[in-house]
């Protein structure tokens, strides 16, 4: 999931925001007005959404901490994590690979957990210090904003610990499978739907919660579970995907006709001569026999449309400089990998520095449907 808005780095990690953060912050918010109005309401409404907006930013600042314990963790062990996100449920750490054997899946799904219930018992740890006692409702904004912290945060551990791939618990049970087994694809596949079958228990946990009359807690309950099931079946996917592809590399299913374009070309005449008539996707400019940059729709559509005749293909492409590049050698599965990160939809395959190929997504689809079919 890739982050909507930017907040910054930390640790060297980029943390962004996902736009569907805005709507769970709003629904906390407003629960925790609801809440403290209804135990505290000498408080007043200044007070009461004062602190139910205080508690809610603190919470996420819980969930980052929950999500950069993994990064860090990770880091430790070798594996870079590229971005945080935050979003309606919760976070994601972007690392940049799997991890490579089941010490280090372990500790990396475990510290979550850890890290969430050391946060929750130590808000509670500090309202126990400031007079607040189990059983009796905190006195002061304060107090109420620790106790919440520290509640939630307990919570937050124990449905991590669920052993439902890709929770940390469903990481964790990998890495026991791994460890138990000694093949990561099929711990990971075992894991993933074992994922599913607990997704299908909240799902029909919060129908029938919700025709119970649990009203919008039991639809929450039943979104969880549908969430869960879809991040699971894609675990599955991806895993299943790495395994036909192994020991494939990209020499295997690149497409070697590249088009060149000359650079000179205006974008008017390169859209009616080239793109619409090819259909093809990607072009490579090239200057003197040398690849300077790749051309794609995506370039085109950036420029206003009365601009076309009056801009050439050196003015939009996108330079070679900031273009990853994947060698022959180079396994599908990374390849893919790095046009996951990019967002993008090909990559140029370089040797040296010739230009050997092209290879998109399109063509390891092909490659899969032809395999296939010869496997019948």
């Amino acid at each position: 999931m890739k982050s909507s808005i930017p907040l910054g780095r930390v640790f060297g990690i980029q943390v962004g925001l996902h736009y569907s953060w805005f709507l769970i912050a709003l629904l906390i918010t407003m629960s925790l007005s609801g809440e403290f109005q209804a135990n505290h309401p000498a408080w007043g409404s200044a007070v009461i959404w004062t602190t139910a907006l205080m508690t809610a930013l603190l919470f996420f600042a819980t969930l980052l901490a929950h999500e950069l314990s993994h990064a860090l963790v990770a880091r430790s062990r070798g594996i870079t994590t590229r971005a945080i996100t935050l979003f309606a449920l919760g976070g994601v750490a972007q690392i940049e690979k799997e991890p490579e054997d089941a010490k280090t899946e372990f500790l990396v799904g475990s510290v979550g957990p850890f890290s969430s219930a050391l946060i929750g018992l130590i808000a509670l740890g500090l309202a126990w210090l400031a007079g607040w006692r189990f059983n009796h409702p905190p006195g002061t904004p304060i107090l109420a904003m620790l106790v919440w912290l520290g509640y939630i945060n307990l919570m937050l551990a124990a449905f991590n610990m669920i052993p439902g791939f890709p929770l940390d618990g469903g990481r964790i049970l990998r890495a026991i499978l791994w460890w138990a087994t000694g093949n990561s694809t099929r711990s990971t596949q075992l894991a993933a739907r074992i994922g599913q079958l607990v997704a299908l228990g909240f799902i029909a946990l919060g129908i029938f919660r919700f025709f119970a009359g649990a009203g919008f807690g039991g639809l929450w309950i039943a979104f969880i579970g549908w969430f869960l099931m879809q991040a699971a079946g894609s675990s599955y996917n991806s895993v299943t995907l790495g395994a036909n592809l192994k020991n494939v590399r990209v020499s295997d299913v690149m497409t070697r006709d590249c088009v060149s374009v000359d650079g000179n070309l205006n974008v008017q005449n390169f859209v009616e001569e080239h793109l619409l008539r090819s259909g093809r996707r990607c072009f490579v400019v090239e200057q003197n026999g040398e690849m300077q940059g790749l051309v794609t729709p995506n370039e085109v559509t950036a420029l206003e449309r009365q601009r076309w005749p009056f801009t050439t293909l050196y003015d939009i492409m996108r330079p070679l400089d900031q273009v990853h590049t994947v060698t022959p050698a180079t396994p599908v599965m990374e390849a893919l990998e790095t046009m996951g990160r990019d967002d993008v939809n090909q990559l140029p395959v370089v040797s040296g520095n010739h230009l050997d190929g092209i290879v998109t997504r399109a063509n390891v689809i092909q490659f899969l449907h032809t395999r296939a079919e010869l496997s019948r």
